[in-house]
């Protein structure tokens, strides 16, 4: 099963929370990510979205339908959304646009399962950035990509 994350794009700050919209930077990056990851989805993809609205925005940039997920609000639980998505089991590929903690939280589970390996394809590249955000060290996964991809 294919598995996609996509944060949505900047957003101002506002309440209720549900309702901020994005920026005008925020717009301009979903586009240009949505230019990017367009024709590189699968025909089949099925996109699921929370239902906050600045995740609607950056998912409309792609002019694609996508189908709201409860389970992908803000807090959500990644073993939830795991879960909720059948994975590793669902028989198409899905795009998930969601929040922070939730999508980093689902990508470290992805990336430390606790049997087994990570298989990288031959000439792969897994792109990650190690920052510091208010005195914590953080670990940023900048891009994956296969050389059937370039």
């Amino acid at each position: 099963m294919e598995l996609i994350l996509w944060r949505h794009a900047e957003a101002e700050d506002a309440f209720p929370d549900m309702s901020r919209e994005l920026t005008a930077r925020g717009r301009k990056q979903a586009s240009r990510m949505a230019d990017w990851i367009n024709p590189r989805l699968p025909p089949d993809i099925r996109i699921l979205v929370s239902p906050a609205l600045r995740t609607r925005q950056t998912a409309q940039a792609l002019g694609r339908e996508y189908e709201d997920m409860a389970v992908l609000a803000p807090g959500a639980l990644a073993t939830d959304v795991l879960e909720a998505i059948d994975w590793p089991h669902a028989p198409y590929p899905v795009l998930l646009v969601g929040h922070q903690p939730t999508l980093g939280q689902l990508a470290k589970r992805l990336l430390t399962a606790e049997s087994g390996d990570l298989a990288i394809r031959k000439a792969g590249v897994w792109w990650f950035q190690s920052r510091e955000r208010a005195g914590e060290l953080q670990v940023v996964l900048r891009a994956v990509a296969g050389p059937d991809w370039l």
